[in-house]
Parts: structure tokens; C-alpha cells; sequence
């Protein structure tokens, strides 16, 4: 299998010998990758500043199929995101993020718009901007590269163009919104009660640049932080995975419920 050299992050890091390392490392033409770092904790090793969650370096890796480990083979650290390890709420901002991405990809499926925005998201941690907004436009591009992006324009249940409204229904088994919040009989619950708010922001979030900003206009604490937890809610409904990093996230900061109670 071919030898290619890549820009890479961190995601995933355990021992697999007194001298060797398994990793998950997300490249951005390669897409998410499993391979044993040999010798990677010797001294004299080619592995430049070692192996860290989250970080990112140029990496050389002999790829495989199917189900073998990939060989990695050098890794030259280039970026730590200082905003990751200056707090605590910010170390759980990175490894939530880290985490999203890597349960929602497939082995050697490249998203290069992914790689930035995750990228762009462990920059941004510890930022002016906060944490969540970080999160939530990172979220929203992992649902919409896997080709998971939430209907926002047209009634799932109806097919018609849906009309302002102070609360509409959220459809995770269809994806989007509807303005009848009530179940009929072709629909799978839940159907969860979202503010108009909400739906608003994520609009913005949808129309940003690279589907990974606001847009126009900022948005209170109390409307991102509805907007991450209805994502979160239809990322796990849609991955059927909860990453252990969200909760711990999450418990950094307050905000209303959604699924009954936006």
C-alpha cells in the first residue's frame, strides 16, 4: 500500500508496547486513520514532540486496508492550540471536539473541509468567541459533511416551504423541522419542540462561511447553547454514539434542554 506524507491531527493516543503507540489521526487527504506508531517512544525516534491529543503534525504513513493497522511512520509536531490546555473547560471544548468528528467518519474517508474546520474550531478555543460557538459551528459541519445537514427551509413532513413561526417541531428521523409539532402515524418519535429562535440561529450558522460561522449578527449564550445541545441530541439519534467527551462539555455550562422543552 502506497506511503504518503500528510497534515494531520491527533485524535486518539494509547500504548501498545513498552516502545510503540497505537493512534487514530485525522489527515486532511486522508481522511481518519488507525495505525501503530513503532518505536514511536524511544529516544532517537522519528516522531518530533511526540504524540498528543489534540495536536498537529506532517505525518508519513504506510497505509492499509481493510481491517490491518496502518504503519506510522514519522510525525513531525507542528501546532499544540494553547487554548486546549489553558483551562479546563477548554480541554473539555477540544476533546469534545476531536471526539465528534472521529465517530462520525469512516477509516480513510477524506473531508479536507472538515480537517479545516476542526482545525479552525481547536484554534478557536479559549477564544473571545467562547468554546460553544466553537463547538457548535463544528458540529454543524460534521452533519452537514456527512451528509447529515438538518432541513431547515422546508417541512419534512409536508414538503412545504415552512412559514415564520414562534416554535416548530424537529424531526430526527427526517432530519429537519416541521411546523406540526404533532406525530402522525408515519413518523418515528421523537419530535422535539424547537424555538424559532433557534431555528433562526441555525440558519445563520448554515449560511456562514464554509457552513462554519454565524453569519450576520451575534447570538445570546442562552440561543447557542440551545442550538448545541438540539445538535448534539440529533448527532447522537443519527450516529447512534454519545463520545464520552460531550457530557463533560456540556456540564461546563448552562442552558435550556431541548426535546420538550426549548
Amino acid at each position: 500500500m502506497p506511503t504518503v506524507t500528510d497534515q494531520a491531527i491527533c485524535v486518539r493516543v494509547w500504548d501498545w508496547s513498552e516502545t510503540s503507540q497505537t493512534v487514530s489521526v485525522f489527515g486532511r487527504e486522508t481522511g481518519m486513520v488507525r495505525a501503530v506508531a513503532k518505536g514511536a517512544k524511544r529516544e532517537n525516534a522519528k516522531f518530533s514532540g511526540g504524540l498528543e491529543v489534540p495536536t498537529r503534525g506532517e505525518m508519513v504513513v504506510s497505509l492499509k486496508a481493510g481491517e490491518t493497522l496502518s504503519l506510522l511512520t514519522a510525525w513531525d509536531l507542528q501546532e499544540l492550540f494553547p487554548g486546549v490546555r489553558r483551562t479546563l473547560g477548554g480541554f473539555y471544548a477540544g476533546m469534545c471536539a476531536v471526539e465528534l468528528v472521529s465517530h462520525a467518519l469512516t477509516e480513510q474517508d477524506p473531508h479536507p473541509r472538515l480537517f479545516d474546520g476542526l482545525l479552525a474550531a481547536l484554534r478557536a478555543v479559549g477564544s473571545a468567541d467562547g468554546d460553544r460557538v466553537a463547538v457548535l459551528g463544528l458540529l454543524w459541519l460534521v452533519l452537514d459533511e456527512t451528509g447529515h445537514r438538518p432541513e431547515l427551509e422546508m417541512d419534512v413532513l409536508t414538503g412545504a416551504v415552512v412559514e415564520p413561526a414562534t416554535t416548530y417541531g424537529f424531526v430526527p428521523s427526517r432530519g429537519g423541522i416541521t411546523v406540526d409539532p404533532r406525530v402522525g402515524p408515519s413518523v418515528r418519535k421523537p419530535v422535539w419542540r424547537v424555538r424559532g429562535e433557534t431555528v433562526e440561529l441555525l440558519r445563520r450558522l448554515a449560511a456562514g462561511s464554509g457552513g462554519g460561522g454565524m453569519g450576520n449578527g451575534s447570538a445570546s449564550d442562552a440561543a447557542v447553547e440551545r442550538a448545541l445541545r438540539l445538535l448534539l441530541l440529533y448527532y447522537s439519534e443519527t450516529f447512534h454514539a454519545r463520545p464520552s467527551g460531550v457530557e463533560a462539555f456540556l456540564a461546563g455550562g448552562q442552558g435550556a434542554q431541548v426535546g420538550g422543552s426549548d
